[in-house]
């Protein structure tokens, strides 16, 4: 279609992506056409196409995400759940347009209307898609956190957009074990003052009762007086607000990015369709929580006609393998996860493509951290030696991806596959020029259709600009450390705050990682700069094996690795042993909140955090001294 429209041979990947960077409204529009959107386009794709930010797409479109996700209304699968090895449900795809049409009807009863906001605090279950979905039929504003956050956590984020109507979980399940919700859920509830209403989801059947939440009800009550009916989708504007999500909030009161319904649904389409090719009756699985952009990314899944594989609590739960017993029960064709996770089954010494029968399975997506090029051999000798390894990033930030996979290119270990298409996406040295063979930051030099609407309460646009416009004006800078292959690839290195700079020489964090967790006693590890003697030395603390100590014979070969695969400057000045390491809900080391610690200064926020007491292992440290 882009040849035809363009008149120039595309045969090639490269050649592609120049003309839809280059032709940005003509590869939109012609993109539109091809996902068969519904809704209608209008005749102009771009006004101000050359203003960062600023730049409106589609302004004459009409669409409702809801409804290009509820198209199919068969029997056939839309949503199969496994809560750990506890619970297994399944929705076809009438069950799931019918309970969308109810929660629909009963979030109308309760107020909600065109942008209010609505808050789920669910695990990943079937009854969060339902309301999420209800939510963005009437052009509501959706927002979802996990319930393993905190309630400081869960104020930091909802406590700003004041939803209407809260969903939460009586429970959930973690390594065999129910976490109970309870006292959390009322406090949250009891402290959202623009609350209506408080719908208590049941999960582990604890027996709560929804009558202890503020103004609360159960998910059947408030379903109970209402019988599917036919939904009407209001049309709603390109730029209409579909979702808010939140930084992690480790340095400061989390942002509110609000995500638009057209360029979500539009740059989700060209994900999963081109970059992922995923294809009507697929059955996509991505082991993620509500609170991290992954879950949103799943759920457009439905968008391509994919069945979606709902997985909650702990991938090693049931001996390690629960997640691949599931891909081989379901039949899953697409398989997502996080680089830390396929660290972890090789660490374990799984070799799922040999236990379990994956023959379907033709993708795995990796994201949330760089995948080592380990990680990819594993993948290939472990998992399946034919299957498109997809390594791809971008963030909350943009709620899709500047660098994906691509069925038609090779894999190269290491490396993400390609940039996306229609990301004009680019590496900038310190003074705004083009580099390619050397590290420097990712920027994207035109604007495409998901960049944020905003953020919430920022009537100016001031917080905005300055999170992605003031480093170089006019181009958005997304904070990763980075390099452009020979292949067209790219390479991450870390994130840009957390580089290391030694001797005034930049090093990103992940070239350090690729090389220490090759060492086979080492579980993981996180490294950081500590201000040392008017300069910076690089500190590596590393997590090992059950009853290993870290000894001078392991700390010189963890050294000897490092200098040997890369560079003198890249070798740690202390190795420590640790027994945790902090991470975000979404699994992301937190290495600026360790070297605050290191450095006795205070962290903000961390109910973000996933394990916040591992921070206290870092403090005061009499190794760090010397």
């Amino acid at each position: 279609a882009a040849e035809r429209g363009s008149g120039r041979n595309l045969k090639t990947y490269e050649k592609l992506w120049q003309w839809s960077v280059a032709h940005a409204g003509d590869f939109w529009s012609l993109l539109w056409q091809y996902a068969d959107v519904i809704g209608e386009k209008g005749s102009e794709v771009v006004i101000d196409a050359n203003k960062m930010p600023g730049a409106r797409w589609f302004p004459q479109a009409r669409l409702n995400y809801a409804q290009n996700l509820l198209r199919r209304r068969d029997d056939d699968d839309a949503l199969v759940f496994w809560g750990e090895d506890r619970v297994k449900r399944r929705f076809s795809h009438a069950a799931l347009y019918d309970a969308v049409s109810r929660c629909r009807q009963a979030l109308l009863q309760a107020g909600v209307g065109q942008g209010d906001r609505v808050a789920g605090y669910l695990p990943n279950m079937p009854e969060t898609i339902i309301a999420m979905l209800a939510t963005a039929s009437l052009g509501a504003v959706w927002s979802s956190a996990s319930p393993d956050f905190g309630v400081e956590g869960v104020m930091d984020r909802f406590g700003q957009i004041e939803p209407k109507v809260l969903f939460c979980v009586d429970g959930y399940y973690y390594n065999g074990k129910v976490i109970d919700c309870g006292d959390k859920n009322r406090e949250v509830a009891s402290r959202l003052t623009e609350l209506r209403c408080a719908v208590l989801v049941r999960y582990v059947e604890n027996r709560v009762d929804a009558a202890t939440l503020s103004r609360g009800l159960d998910w059947s009550t408030f379903l109970a007086p209402y019988e599917p009916v036919e939904i009407e989708f209001p049309l709603l504007p390109f730029d209409h607000p579909l979702v808010i999500m939140f930084s992690s909030g480790t340095t400061g009161v989390p942002k509110c990015i609000v995500h638009s319904t057209g360029g979500t649904l539009l740059q989700h389409l060209k994900e999963h369709l081109l970059h992922g090719d995923i294809k009507p009756d697929d059955r996509l699985f991505y082991f993620t929580t509500c609170g991290w952009m992954m879950w949103n990314w799943l759920v457009s899944g439905l968008a391509s006609g994919a069945t979606l594989l709902l997985y909650d609590g702990n991938p090693f739960t049931a001996g390690k393998t629960i997640l691949f017993d599931f891909a081989e029960a379901e039949r899953m064709s697409q398989f997502g996860t996080s680089a830390k996770f396929i660290e972890a089954c090789g660490k374990f010494g799984l070799e799922p493509g040999f236990s379990h029968d994956l023959s379907r399975l033709r993708a795995l997506f990796s994201t949330g951290s760089p995948l080592a090029p380990e990680g990819f051999r594993y993948v290939y000798d472990k998992l399946s030696p034919d299957l498109l390894l997809a390594s791809i990033s971008g963030g909350t930030d943009i709620i899709s991806c500047f660098a994906l996979g691509c069925p038609i290119l090779p894999v190269w270990a290491g490396e993400l596959q390609c940039r996306g298409l229609g990301m004009a996406v680019d590496v900038y040295n310190e003074e705004g020029q083009s580099l390619k063979g050397e590290k420097g930051e990712l920027v994207c030099t035109r604007p495409f259709p998901s960049m944020p609407v905003g953020f919430w309460n920022d009537p100016d646009g001031r917080r905005y600009r300055s999170a992605y416009f003031e480093r170089f004006p006019g181009v958005w800078c997304h904070g990763d450390y980075v390099e452009l292959t020979e292949h067209q690839g790219l390479i991450i290195y870390g994130r840009s705050d957390a580089t290391l700079n030694p001797g005034g020489v930049r090093i990103g964090t992940s070239e350090i990682y690729r090389q220490v967790e090759v060492v086979d006693e080492v579980l993981e590890s996180v490294v950081i700069g500590q201000e040392w003697q008017h300069d910076v030395r690089v500190v590596l603390f590393v997590r090992l094996r059950e009853g290993v100590t870290l000894d001078d014979e392991l700390t010189d070969r963890i050294k000897q690795q490092v200098r040997s695969k890369t560079t003198p400057r890249h070798v740690p000045a202390k190795v420590i042993q640790i027994d945790d390491i902090p991470r975000t809900k979404s699994g992301k080391i937190v290495e600026l909140a360790v070297r605050q610690v290191v450095h006795g200064e205070t962290v903000r926020n961390t109910d973000s955090l996933a394990n916040p007491e591992a921070l206290e292992l870092y403090r005061d440290l009499v190794a760090l001294d010397s």
